[in-house]
């Protein structure tokens, strides 16, 4: 029996999660030589995301939402690439088979055939609840890019940019938490749109990222009045909402007439959400909003990964190494103070020492 150490969802927060959120657990075990049949095979998980969404997943299991809770005392699942190590013969995989989608995050995962996908999952998932997606990664970007720039929240920005952002040439576009990886596709897809790009970040060096990223104006919203900042650069025609909150308030007063709005709302993750007061300029601007969930789409993987590794498009990690880094990594990325830097966060669960 060879070790098989997990990232347990241990206990319900109130309010922010703290370190005993979760639990590393070594005593769990897998035998990697078990007898495989019925289309069964094994992975090797390389890398598994954190993403600020997860938050919401740390709920009671009654308590519904558009993602499914986390199983209390289970391995928490999410977005991973990991590499078949052993399958059957009737498997739809081979050994060596790079593989993508969501899992439980552990070191092996056995996989008994086909994958059966619950219905809340699969309305959470959509196209992409049908199992593990292979991934060829012929431009030869690392694997962790898959869970992000190349994954969901690269899809999560090319999705709603294409579909909501009704974007024209010579608009002025606004996009907060510019250095995460939603705001940093977001602005290059604003850009090579032929927009003038605004962004926001809470730190001098994120700041200066998001102009190597091509945002025309950047500033950092914890010394710099947004106010100020919005009533010479704008009025604002599309608004990437991604902290939402206080912020999403001042934003409503630079708004441009027949304004687009594109809603997510990091801010009101633990629980509280603070109370627009000036929601009338929805009705005196005729703006539209939109939530949106990431989704599959064939024009994204034909187009961006081959983006990402010529670098028509950029992309920023920040890399935990192992499982039990986890926590602490959590719970950084929710304050916007990752230790090992900034972008994507990701956790490398092992090597690829198969080639």
């Amino acid at each position: 029996m060879t070790t098989n150490a997990q990232l347990l969802f241990n206990q319900i927060p109130k309010g922010e999660p703290t370190a005993e959120t979760f639990k590393y657990n070594t005593e769990n075990t897998i035998d990697l030589e078990q007898k495989l049949d019925n289309g069964a095979h094994i992975v090797k998980i390389i890398c598994v995301s954190l993403d600020p969404y997860m938050r919401g997943r740390m709920r009671p299991a009654e308590v519904k939402s558009y993602s499914p809770a986390f199983d209390l005392h289970k391995p928490l699942t999410g977005h991973g690439v990991g590499v078949v190590i052993r399958a059957a013969a009737d498997s739809q995989y081979k050994v060596g088979d790079h593989v993508y989608g969501m899992v439980p995050y552990q070191q092996f995962v056995f996989f008994p055939g086909q994958q059966k996908v619950d219905a809340e999952t699969k309305k959470f998932l959509g196209a992409s609840a049908g199992g593990l997606m292979v991934i060829k990664n012929e431009e030869g970007l690392p694997w962790s890019a898959y869970i992000g720039a190349a994954g969901m929240p690269g899809k999560t920005a090319f999705m709603a940019w294409k579909e909501i952002a009704d974007a024209k040439k010579g608009e002025v576009a606004f996009i907060s938490a510019g250095s995460g990886p939603v705001g940093q596709m977001a602005i290059q897809l604003a850009k090579a749109d032929g927009l003038k790009v605004i962004s926001s970040a809470g730190s001098d060096e994120k700041v200066a990222y998001l102009k190597e990223l091509g945002a025309d104006v950047a500033f950092n919203y914890k010394t710099e009045d947004a106010k100020k900042i919005f009533a010479e650069h704008g009025p604002i025609d599309v608004n990437w909402v991604n902290v939402g909150g206080k912020s999403f308030e001042e934003e409503l007063e630079f708004m441009n007439m027949h304004g687009r709005l594109i809603g997510g709302w990091i801010s009101g993750y633990n629980g509280e959400s603070y109370g627009v007061r000036n929601l009338f300029q929805f009705v005196a601007k005729r703006l539209m909003m939109r939530g949106f969930i990431a989704k599959y789409s064939d024009d994204f993987y034909a187009t961006i990964p081959n983006k990402l590794a010529f670098g028509d498009l950029k992309f920023k990690e920040c890399k935990y190494d192992g499982l039990e880094s986890a926590p602490k990594a959590f719970l950084e990325m929710l304050a916007g103070k990752q230790s090992g830097g900034f972008g994507k966060v990701f956790i490398q669960v092992a090597s690829d020492d198969t080639n």
